[in-house]
């Protein structure tokens, strides 16, 4: 088991203790247990034979590790499969309906002892919902919302989740004889936010089809250990489900058609149909197989992507552009634009330390974040409206700057600047005074709470805290948790074009889950004069590779360097936001 499903299951188990009403310290040791592992740098079965090592991660108790040796021992938990007994397995997916946590979920047993999808959807269908105990209309109709968007997002996936899953069937398949480049494609290659099915290419010597070399490849990957299910062999694809469930499609190619191939699996498919036109205007006709002459079938180029977008008149398109949104005509004009890479970021100026719900201290951060490269940092730990993250208060607050300031003073080679991401209370003031934000280097202004306020109500919320002085950024400014919560709703161009004319940044929070804010409302945003600052929101020293997901967020926006704050030396850094 990898730490993924481990977390995964200690998560399942807290929840399904809260659901039966179990002792909450119990339930609290699960979470904290999940989230701990969730983050480690490493994999937790190297050390599940050592107890000093397993007691030494945060949140792991003696209990705990029994549980831990249990789930390497049997696949599963006591505790887990007793309760799931009691409900049935259909009570796990009701866990991703927005609207349906743990405490009405067990209101919606006690009540009709129904615990799955369909059965809750036919009791609010027949209105029976309503008349439970604290619930009523308006949370009936939130509850059916949830599960039609459950339902449209079933079968997708996060982008780290996919990635995770491609680097590991590559690294499987990478020293197989006769393979040269195993290079995933479609929408992970795209850098959309959330991915269906996995497409993987195989090109080398050994990829002929027929061959005895692509026959052997072909058995490797049918054999690859986290297969569940082969759907389809044969020739030379092969298709099988992950025990996630996610679908991979795997395609054997020889070098001579490599390039058409992964220009046509890459898509999108629209991109696609554009190039294609294209090429029947020069009478050509491309294909997964190759740019042929229509006249006589002839093969023109096939081996690169590169060769195929010059002899239609084009240059090379990085992937993360290629939605036909207008990218053929600057390719076509020479203008394509220079996107930011993750090497152009110099500072993470959005993360969380012990003082709140992050896992490591300031110096840690600080030691993890120098060691990637980077030359500052912001400590922007959360304001106490966020009790459950033991946000700070205005006294916990100051002496907060003070240990930072301190840390910074200690470091050499990074800056260590003292920040907060402060709540944007349902009124749109911010959660601490005014004269302990004035002390900060960086203010992150979020909203955490009362996401269900009218579109026009969110939005005069969201403009009175970039009026706040104190405001640096707008942090995850849509609100949304992706395959989980949509977004909230406001008026965007009011609130970008405020944001622009007070010089606040929007964040664009690199989180997989939120990956807040989307290609549309960043391009939107930058059109109407705002600059943007790519974080992590990190909450533990290796979260602070996830900037990777932020960055091709932002190609897919088309930003280039000059669009992102903190692409700039830290005194510039800090002289845009107001604070130099």
């Amino acid at each position: 088991m990898d730490n993924k499903a481990i977390a995964r299951m200690l998560s399942e188990t807290a929840d399904l203790l809260e659901i039966a009403g179990e002792d909450s310290f119990r339930i609290r040791s699960y979470r904290n247990a999940s989230e701990s592992i969730d983050s480690l740098p490493f994999a937790i079965a190297g050390i599940i034979a050592d107890d000093k090592k397993l007691l030494e991660i945060s949140g792991i108790g003696k209990g705990m590790v029994g549980h831990l040796r249990e789930m390497f021992a049997r696949g599963s938990l006591e505790a887990r499969d007793r309760l799931l007994k009691q409900y049935g397995a259909g009570v796990l997916e009701l866990r991703n309906v927005q609207g349906l946590g743990p405490k009405t979920i067990a209101l919606i047993w006690d009540a009709h002892k129904v615990a799955d999808l369909a059965g809750v959807e036919k009791l609010a269908r027949e209105g029976k919902i309503r008349t439970l105990p604290r619930m009523g209309e308006k949370a009936e109709q939130k509850i059916l919302k949830g599960i039609e968007d459950l339902k449209r997002i079933s079968g997708r996936y996060l982008i780290d989740v996919a990635d995770l899953a491609a680097q590991a069937l590559v690294k499987y398949l990478a020293a197989t004889p006769g393979v040269e480049t195993v290079t995933p494609a479609g929408s992970l290659r795209r850098g959309r936010e959330t991915i269906g099915d996995l497409d993987i290419l195989i090109t080398g010597k050994g990829c002929i089809e027929g061959s005895k070399q692509c026959e052997a490849i072909i058995e490797k990957v049918v054999n690859y250990p986290d297969a569940a299910e082969v759907l389809a062999k044969g020739g030379n694809k092969v298709s099988f489900r992950l025990k996630s469930g996610m679908q991979v499609d795997v395609r054997l190619l020889p070098p001579e058609t490599f390039g058409a191939a992964m220009l046509y699996f890459t898509g999108s498919k629209t991109h696609n149909v554009a190039l294609r036109q294209r090429a029947l205007k020069q009478g050509l006709t491309l294909s997964e197989y190759g740019l042929f002459r229509v006249k006589d079938e002839k093969r023109v180029v096939s081996k690169t992507e590169d060769e195929i977008y010059k002899k239609l008149g084009l240059t090379w398109m990085p992937p993360e552009m290629r939605e036909n949104r207008g990218e053929l005509d600057l390719s076509e004009a020479g203008s394509l634009p220079e996107l930011i890479t993750e090497k152009d970021i110099q500072g993470d100026v959005h993360m969380h330390t012990v003082a709140t719900d992050g896992k490591c201290t300031i110096e840690e951060m600080a030691q993890a974040a120098k060691d990637k490269g980077y030359k500052y940092i912001a400590i922007t730990d959360h304001s106490k409206n966020l009790a459950m993250a033991n946000g700070l208060d205005d006294k916990r607050a100051l002496a907060h700057i003070k240990k930072i300031r301190a840390a910074d003073e200690k470091f050499e080679g990074i800056r260590i600047f003292a920040g907060i991401e402060v709540d944007i209370l349902a009124d749109g003031s911010l959660d601490l005074s005014d004269s302990v934000l004035e002390e900060m280097d960086v203010v992150i202004a979020s909203v955490h709470s009362h996401f269900n306020q009218t579109p026009e109500k969110m939005t005069e919320r969201l403009l009175a805290a970039i009026a706040n002085p104190n405001t640096s950024i707008l942090g995850h400014p849509t609100g949304r948790l992706l395959l989980k919560r949509e977004a909230y709703s406001f008026d965007a161009g009011a609130v970008f074009k405020a944001a622009a004319r007070r010089k606040v940044a929007m964040e664009l929070n690199s989180w997989p889950e939120r990956l807040d804010l989307n290609d549309v409302h960043l391009r939107q945003a930058v059109d109407l004069g705002c600059k943007v600052v790519i974080n992590t929101d990190a909450h533990h020293t290796s979260h602070l590779a996830k900037i990777k997901y932020g960055i091709l967020q932002a190609r897919r926006a088309w930003l280039t360097k000059k669009d992102v704050l903190n692409t700039l030396p830290a005194a510039q850094f800090l002289k845009a936001l107001g604070r130099g």
